[in-house]
C-alpha cells in the first residue's frame, strides 16, 4: 500500500438474526472481532479504530488496544450512527482515505483488503465486487467523509451515497473469495 489508509471495523450490530452481538462470536477459537482486527492491520491498514455499540464492555475488553475504539452512541438506529461515528474518529487521522470492512465478513482475507486499498486516494470511491456483484470492504477516500456521514442512515451505511457515484470502481475480488458473510449461526460452517 503506497498511500496510508485507516481501517475502519464496524462491529456494534446486536446481531438480532444470529442471536446476538457478532464481534463476540468464535470462529476457529477466535471471535469475529480479533479475527477482522488482524486482518486490517495485515492488510497494512493503520490506524484501526472499530466501532461498537451492543455489548460494548465485552467487545473493549477483547481488543489489544483500548485506545482503537470507538463507541457509537446511537448503535441501535443500525449501520449508519456506526458509520458515522467512525468516519468522525478518523477526521483527527492524516490518512488519505478508510478501508471499511463489517465484523461479520470472517472470509474475507488481507489479500482481498489490500487489493481494494491499493486504489486509496484522497478522492478514492471504490469497493470490492466478487464475480460483479458489489460487496465489502469499501474504500472511501477522505475528500467524502463528511458527505458520507451527512447521509449514512439507518442499516444503509454509504448504500445510498454509493449509489448515486458515477465515479464508483468495483475491485473484482472473486477470485480471492466469495465475500459472503455469517447471519445465522449455521453460516459459520463456512463460505458455499
Amino acid at each position: 500500500m503506497t498511500t496510508p489508509v485507516a481501517g475502519l471495523l464496524l462491529a456494534a450490530g446486536a446481531g438480532r438474526r444470529f442471536g446476538g452481538p457478532k464481534a463476540l462470536v468464535e470462529l476457529d477459537g477466535e471471535p469475529l472481532v480479533l479475527r477482522a482486527l488482524r486482518t486490517l492491520a495485515a492488510a497494512g491498514c493503520d490506524p484501526v479504530r472499530v466501532v461498537v455499540g451492543a455489548s460494548a464492555g465485552e467487545v473493549r475488553a477483547l481488543l489489544p488496544d483500548p485506545g482503537q475504539v470507538v463507541v457509537a452512541d446511537d448503535w441501535a438506529s443500525g449501520m449508519g450512527a456506526s458509520l458515522r461515528a467512525g468516519l468522525g474518529a478518523l477526521e483527527r487521522s492524516d490518512r488519505a482515505a478508510a478501508l471499511v470492512h463489517l465484523v461479520d465478513l470472517p472470509w474475507v482475507g488481507p489479500d482481498i483488503l489490500a487489493r481494494v486499498a491499493a486504489r486509496a486516494t484522497s478522492g478514492t470511491v471504490a469497493r470490492a465486487a466478487y464475480d460483479g456483484v458489489p460487496g465489502h470492504p469499501v474504500l472511501l477516500g477522505r475528500r467524502w467523509w463528511g458527505e458520507i456521514a451527512d447521509t449514512a442512515r439507518g442499516d444503509r451505511g454509504a448504500r445510498d451515497w454509493l449509489a448515486t457515484r458515477d465515479d464508483l470502481t468495483l475491485v473484482e475480488c472473486g477470485d480471492l473469495g466469495s465475500g459472503r458473510d455469517v447471519d445465522r449461526p449455521a453460516d459459520l460452517a463456512g463460505p458455499a
